[in-house]
């Protein structure tokens, strides 16, 4: 990158406005945007928020396992994040004896509390703008391949460099701008992370799927952890001699109430915002991709709710599973809605006109019709790609059979086989995913076009006359199907399975997909994404006065905005605040979803809130302006003082496309009120002895 282009972005980073709550900023960078945050109510200085020389509030901030977030509420290491975020954990503890799904779980000693294999928590120490050391080397007239190469290099010398003290550093160089700028994330992993408390899930996700992404929303999103180390408070594996890890900071609780224009801010680790995509991107994810990716969903959904329904062991089996496949089908079609009300496709095709009109003359004129070409040829590939990964890739069977194959051709251990195959039986139904595979296939073998598809499909098709036929053989004569018998496998015995009808299925279309898609995916993507980091900073140059953050990509960021309700449609408006109330307004007994606990409702007719009531009732969750997308769950949302007031762990419905395009009217981030909290951990757990661990403030 040119100083002058290394000098335009520099600028764009810390100069400009942003459209009102709009903006995903790096910690950082916090200070240039602190005057505006301080303006609309923010009480600290810009070190509290985040600083390397002394504590700071990101100090008491966690990436939880892999994809959300999580804060310490104690300096005895307590963590809560959302129930949703530790329900894979809460459902491996489950059994038809102990099922802590419907009843909840509550550690009453530390010798309680239970360990999770597998699971970490990430503290960020440092990120550093790392730009010039990464493409240090680089030169005009390189190939993109040769400055890959030269960014792996760079970057590898930097990540050696930073994690070799040791002591659990872990790091990462990342992209921003796609690819204008680079960042270096350091971070310090813990892997000893116990289960101390989640509530029932008629608490933690009441309302299921008919309520996620909506308001009023009235669940208790929430589960707690303990973070553990050595003696020496450092990371540890897991062991018995472990301590509860002291923190360099932990949130005081804010519980003496909020209102509507209360200054929030979120801090947590987005997934994956596309705020700068051209409008054929945005097409396809709203025309062509979700519509197709919904309706297989919505097939798989009815499919595990009737076998959920029939049996409560199943109910346990696939609880995780089922959510995992709702939240982002739902999340689909708000965003698809949102896209078509905002005219999201056509304000892009607007803008980019006026952008060509500007760039005749430089080095951005032609990037858009190029654009256009490329999506035109990556669309057909793309789309078969994620048709494999919502049909035959979600076939759980084969799915196995393939990682069983992989373990033994590997050299895995009989210890790493038995495990996975003893978590696998542990948690799989044939028949639902029998069910399951009749289903895609044919809606597979309806809309992907022959060209576009393994010709192992249509071949084995044609031999059985039907999808329902090819499913009977398969889930009758594969040996995967036999748990006794896989179980008794050491990996020396694998190889007998390699043709077996369930390894081919996932053989054959796994090899079709390496051969003939991913390659002009990667090509095509490849020649976008190259494009797009011209583009982008051609914006930059476009639109000098404007202030543009970095696309998420689940690294720490700072969204702050203010406590508001909205009006979604015309003759409604909603508050942004909800209350028990709501709930005892939709608890039915006879609905999984909405029966919440005899003991709920007991302490609800006695009116028995302790410290936590606030006008004859108990606050629930509320809405506010904050950007927020996935990744976001569990983060805390902070007031003025940098205390916290709740835990945020969905958007609404309607502004589910602010991944895409941010809409001031309608982006709204639900939190659950720490006050709910509490009140469902001391009056529903009886676990007021982690209350006692906490700071709470009441002023």
């Amino acid at each position: 990158m040119s100083r002058r282009h290394v000098l335009i972005f520099a600028l764009s980073l810390i100069s400009g406005t942003a459209v009102a709550d709009e903006g995903m900023w790096l910690p950082s960078l916090i200070s240039e945007r602190i005057e505006d945050m301080q303006a609309k109510g923010f009480e600290l200085s810009a070190e509290d928020i985040y600083s390397i020389n002394q504590a700071s509030l990101k100090d008491a901030v966690v990436l939880f396992g892999r994809g959300c977030t999580g804060e310490l509420i104690s300096p005895e290491g307590l963590l809560i994040t959302n129930h949703h975020c530790g329900y894979a954990q809460i459902q491996q503890h489950s059994s038809v004896e102990h099922d802590y799904l419907r009843d909840g779980f509550w550690a009453m000693t530390r010798e309680e509390e239970l360990p999770n294999p597998g699971l970490t928590v990430s503290f960020l120490e440092y990120m550093e703008d790392v730009t010039e050391q990464v493409l240090d080397g680089y030169e005009a007239g390189m190939t993109e391949e040769e400055r890959t190469a030269l960014i792996d290099a760079n970057a590898d010398r930097l990540i050696e460099k930073a994690t070799a003290p040791g002591n659990g550093l872990r790091a990462s160089v990342e992209s921003l701008y796609y690819g204008n700028k680079y960042y270096m994330f350091v971070y310090r992993e813990y892997s000893d992370v116990r289960l101390v408390g989640a509530p029932p899930s008629s608490i933690g996700k009441f309302g299921g799927d008919t309520d996620n992404w909506m308001w009023p929303r009235h669940t208790g999103d929430f589960s707690i952890f303990r973070i553990y180390a050595g003696k020496d408070n450092n990371p540890a594996p897991y062991s018995e001699d472990n301590v509860p890890y002291r923190p360099k900071r932990y949130f005081h609780i804010a519980a003496g109430g909020i209102e509507e224009g209360d200054f929030t801010f979120v801090y947590g680790f987005p997934g994956s915002t596309r705020e700068y995509i051209m409008s054929e991107g945005v097409r396809y994810v709203s025309e062509v991709s979700n519509p197709f990716k919904i309706a297989l969903r919505t097939m798989r959904l009815d499919i595990q709710k009737r076998y959920m329904d029939a049996d409560q062991a199943v109910r346990i089996q696939y609880s995780s599973k089922n959510a995992s496949v709702a939240n982002a089908w739902k999340k689909w079609q708000g965003e698809m809605r949102g896209i078509n009300r905002l005219g999201t496709v056509e304000r892009k095709r607007a803008y980019e006109a006026r952008f060509m009109e500007w760039a005749k003359g430089t080095e951005y004129e032609g990037i858009i019709p190029a654009l256009d070409s490329l999506y035109g040829l990556y669309v057909p590939y793309m789309c078969a790609l994620e048709y494999y990964y919502e049909a035959p890739r979600t076939v759980e069977l084969t799915n196995f059979a393939s990682k069983v194959m992989r373990i033994a051709e590997d050299g895995g251990s009989d210890s790493l086989l038995r495990a996975t195959v003893e978590a696998f039986y542990k948690d799989y139904y044939l028949p639902l995913d029998k069910a399951s595979f009749i289903a895609v296939m044919n809606y597979y073998r309806e809309h992907v076009p022959e060209n576009f598809r393994p010709e192992y499909f249509d071949s084995t098709l044609a031999a059985y006359g039907s999808v329902e036929a090819w499913a009977d053989y398969m889930f009758a004569h594969s040996t995967f199907t036999d748990r006794e018998f896989v179980s008794a496998m050491g990996v020396a015995d694998i190889s007998v399975l390699k043709d077996d009808p369930a390894v081919e299925f996932s053989r054959k279309f796994s090899s079709w997909a390496e051969a003939e898609i991913y390659p002009h995916v990667d090509r095509l993507g490849g020649e976008i994404t190259l494009l797009y980091r011209d583009y982008m900073r051609g914006q930059m140059e476009f639109e000098p006065d404007r202030a543009f953050y970095p696309d998420a990509n689940l690294t720490l960021r700072v969204a702050y905005g203010h406590i508001k309700g909205y009006s979604p449609a015309d003759g409604v408006d909603y508050l942004p605040f909800s209350t028990i109330d709501g709930i005892m307004e939709k608890d039915n007994p006879d609905i999984f979803d909405y029966n919440i606990p005899q003991r709920f409702r007991d302490i609800v007719a006695a009116g028995d809130y302790g410290r936590w009531g606030s006008d004859g009732s108990v606050p629930v969750c509320f809405i506010a302006t904050n950007h927020t997308s996935g990744g976001n769950s569990g983060s805390p949302v902070i007031d003025g003082k940098g205390r916290l007031i709740g835990i945020n762990f969905d958007r609404v419905w309607e502004g589910t496309m602010s991944d895409i395009e941010f809409d001031p009217d309608f982006c709204r981030n639900i939190s659950l009120d720490i006050r709910y909290a509490l009140f469902v951990i001391d009056k529903i757990g009886g676990a007021s002895h982690l209350i006692d661990e906490m700071t709470i403030e009441t002023e």
